[in-house]
């Protein structure tokens, strides 16, 4: 229900917390007066609550499912009379007391719940949340396969969020709690109800679907957006109205075009309500000639998807709030992610989340909250829950443009597949059809996917469908294996144990992930690459140069992920998108996250914010036949460039170059031979091996035509990296205009992942390779806004010394 003109007063002050034994209280006068309670904000989670008191450590945390935790608030001052209490997530099984009385029975995580009540002005509202543990203990009906993933195969049976319950993949914090807002609504005259939203592009225009029923006094409705407005009919109960909108802008991700949004009202009786904040956009999929492809075409024009996995923006509170949400999405937008994929094993994020990535035109694959499990698709009070998280959730977010894949679950169809078991038994009615019919339903645009990974003769292969590609990464396979895959989209890939920019590794394995029984985790995966790029005995260097292991390891996952996004991003890669696992760390330490817990940037984000460039440069290395370059511009507008390419040995002598002005045209890219530039034959890519290699790195610059700005820059390494790598010595001029800083770096040599460190400062590139013949400059930005003058220190991984500014 929208309470139009209705007051809605959010109750997230006044709380207090009571841990008690399982069952120890049956109702809120039981609990003794003298029983100590704690402040507890809302939204918010015991884990929170706790934390704020100084009584749980996120990163040790004691078990939560075991306890029952009361919520207790007095509603004492308010109006007394009718009014609406709405609870719009209670984490797990919660009973809602108002006074003595249950108003309200849940045991689900992922439903809303509005609950009318008469209030007598001296009321005390008291929640819940009865122990997890003897439900999931509960038996149910027998499972055709068990997952290993979750250390609790209970939870196919309850709706709860799958966080909390992976071991190797996240600390054991236990969602328990009113996690979403609780708020107090006194209904005004107009409520609308069931509303459908349906912003689209037909022949280069804007159409505006909307439908609703309609609670208040008889009155002329009208739909308004961008200036126009039209008439909502009413049949049978239901209004409708159509809007054509014929100077629309379409919203387009942020990597091909703006993200416009507009905004549509209501006018019922000379006032005027805000329904949506939209964009109009149209989403398809195209399946290739063979049936097996996956692209995303938006508007028309087919999108190369990139970005990253999501988490949460916190393990311990769960927040859903725009401040929490924003530095996070901010940050993906400026690594130039233009999807961010919500999975199976996490929670449904609120409507600020996808508002946020509406403004930052940032794509939103949403999977359904199913991952792994047989879940009981024949069991109807199971089937009742699903229907109505479904229905919520697409009701609260189908107006955003950013949803733009709706995916029935996470490896579920993989799972049972794995195990042997026919496809009968893993591919069901439930995903192939009754979830499809509920995403028909409420989002009739929107692309829908069973599962994620499908469409391979085997669910789990590659080279169909929606693939989860760890073959370069957790199989250790090598680099080229990211062409021979014929990857057509990885909705997750390239995961590793990824260091942050300063920090150390804790002793022993501290926060670093692993899958479920397996005798190697992502530490090994990371050394593995490390020891192909770079030529070195990862045990034997972190025993006699643990500061240079580090070095290395901070670069390698970085270089492994822009090497593998080269290969997909080429023109003709079979490559239409992929999603890296996963965006944050949920806890301290190299985990799989390209951001670290604290929010700060990896220097694996700064590799791939290099790697999601609209405007690009890939080199590729074709044998015999040759290097390779291929330049693409994604965006709606030509672009005159100037092409360079050298090739230098020992990293600083020019031994051939060549350049060539091009116009690139919209959307569109340019493949060359390094050779046509050159004017005559040279082995770029050491392939013919007559006599000593002649140099150690190729560079690649595109520049602006008229102003000379560098657009982009490509690196190749014909006798590896640990060849080219040399020691540079750097030099560094710190400027200031007005509020910008800029720290002009350069060398005298090829310099591999040149590093600034600048504490209180984040630097718009790092971990980057400089070439010698022209430097390079980096802006500074301050954290805060304090205006500090910036120190700190820049070096490479030579060996040379490093540069104090």
């Amino acid at each position: 229900m929208r309470f139009l003109d209705g007051e809605i007063s959010l109750l997230d002050t006044g709380w207090s917390l009571t841990l008690s034994a399982s069952g120890a209280y049956a109702r809120p006068l039981d609990i003794p007066a003298a029983t100590e309670a704690i402040p507890a904000a809302v939204p918010g989670t015991v884990a929170s609550a706790l934390e704020s008191a100084g009584r749980f450590k996120r990163n040790e945390p004691p078990p939560l499912i075991d306890k029952d935790a009361w919520y207790r608030r007095p509603l004492a001052g308010e109006t007394p009379g009718p009014a609406v209490l709405r609870f719009e997530g209670l984490a797990t099984v919660a009973e809602v007391f108002l006074g003595e009385e249950v108003i309200l029975s849940s045991d689900s995580m992922f439903e809303s719940h509005d609950v009318a009540v008469e209030l007598t002005g001296n009321d005390i509202l008291s929640i819940c949340f009865r122990a997890l543990k003897p439900h999931l203990d509960k038996p149910g009906p027998r499972a055709r396969w068990r997952p290993s993933l979750m250390n609790n195969q209970g939870l196919r049976l309850i709706r709860t969020t799958a966080l909390g319950f992976m071991p190797g993949w996240a600390p054991q914090v236990h969602a328990v709690g009113p996690w979403r807002p609780v708020s107090l609504i006194r209904p005004g005259m107009h409520q609308i109800s069931q509303l459908s939203v349906s912003a689209g592009l037909e022949e280069k225009a804007g159409v505006l679907r909307v439908g609703f029923e309609y609670d208040g006094p008889a009155a002329d409705l009208r739909l308004a957006c961008n200036g126009r407005e039209t008439i909502c009919r009413a049949s049978e109960g239901r209004y409708s109205a159509e809007l054509c909108l014929p100077d629309i802008e379409a919203w387009w991700p942020h990597t091909h075009g703006k993200p416009s949004l507009y905004e549509v009202t209501l006018r019922i009786a000379r006032q005027e309500f805000l329904v949506a904040r939209t964009g109009f956009r149209s989403v398809l999929t195209d399946r290739g000639a063979d049936g097996k492809d996956f692209a995303l075409l938006v508007n028309g024009e087919k999108i190369f998807c990139r970005g990253a996995v999501w988490t949460t923006a916190d393990i311990v509170s769960l927040p859903g709030d725009r401040a929490s949400y924003q530095p996070w999405l901010r940050a993906a937008a400026d690594a130039g992610m233009n999807m961010i994929r919500i999975p199976g094993i996490a929670a449904y994020e609120s409507s600020d989340f996808f508002r946020l990535c509406d403004e930052l035109g940032i794509m939103v694959w949403q999977d359904l909250m199913f991952a792994n499990f047989d879940y009981p698709a024949a069991d109807p009070d199971f089937m009742i829950h699903v229907k109505s998280e479904v229905r919520q959730l697409l009701q609260a977010v189908q107006a955003s443009p950013s949803l733009a894949i709706l995916c029935g679950g996470s490896e579920i169809y993989q799972q049972g597949a794995m195990l042997g078991l026919p496809e009968r038994i893993w591919k069901g009615a439930f995903w192939e059809e009754f979830l499809a019919g509920l995403a028909a339903e409420h989002c009739l645009d929107l692309p829908y996917v069973p599962n994620s990974p499908s469409g391979g003769t085997l669910p789990f292969f590659s080279n169909a469908g929606i693939a989860h590609y760890y073959g370069v990464g957790a199989y250790k396979r090598p680099l080229d294996d990211a062409r021979r895959a014929n990857i057509r989209f990885a909705a997750e890939c390239l995961a590793f144990s990824n260091l942050s920019a300063r920090g150390r590794l804790a002793g022993g394995k501290a926060g670093i992930p692993r899958d479920a029984g397996a005798d190697w985790d992502f530490e090994d995966v990371r050394d593995h690459y490390l020891q192909v790029l770079y030529n070195v005995d990862p045990g034997r260097l972190r025993q006699e140069d643990f500061d240079r292991y580090l070095k290395l390891s901070r670069a390698v996952t970085g270089e492994v992920m822009e090497a593998t996004f080269a290969e997909w991003r080429m023109p003709r890669s079979s490559c239409n998108g992929a999603l890296v696992f996963t965006y944050q760390d949920v806890m301290d330490g190299p985990g799989w996250g390209v951001v670290g817990t604290d929010g700060e940037p990896k220097p694996a984000w700064h590799a791939l914010r290099r790697a999601f460039r609209p405007v690009h440069l890939v080199f590729s290395d074709e044998g015999n036949n040759g290097l390779d370059i291929h330049i693409l511009n994604e965006t709606a507008k030509p672009l005159d460039a100037v092409i360079e390419v050298t090739c230098l040995r020992d990293g600083r002598v020019p031994v051939v170059s060549g350049r060539r002005a091009l116009t690139l045209t919209a959307r569109g890219s340019e493949s060359l031979a390094c050779t046509d530039l050159f004017g005559a034959f040279f082995d770029t890519s050491y392939a013919y091996r007559f006599g000593p290699p002649s140099h150690d790195v190729t560079v690649a610059r595109l520049s602006d035509a008229e102003t000379g700005r560098i657009v982009a820059e490509a690196f190749h390494f014909p006798l590896g990296r640990a060849k080219a790598i040399h020691e540079a010595t750097l030099a560094t001029i710190l400027t200031q205009d007005g509020e910008e800083l800029r720290l002009e770096i350069s060398s005298d040599v090829f310099a591999q992942s040149v590093s600034i460190d600048a504490p209180g400062f984040r630097a718009s590139d790092n971990w980057f390779h400089l070439s010698p013949d022209r430097p390079k400059v980096i802006h500074l930005v301050s954290c805060s806004n304090a205006s500090l003058q910036p120190k700190g220190t820049v070096r490479s991984l030579g060996s040379g010394p490093v540069v104090h500014f």
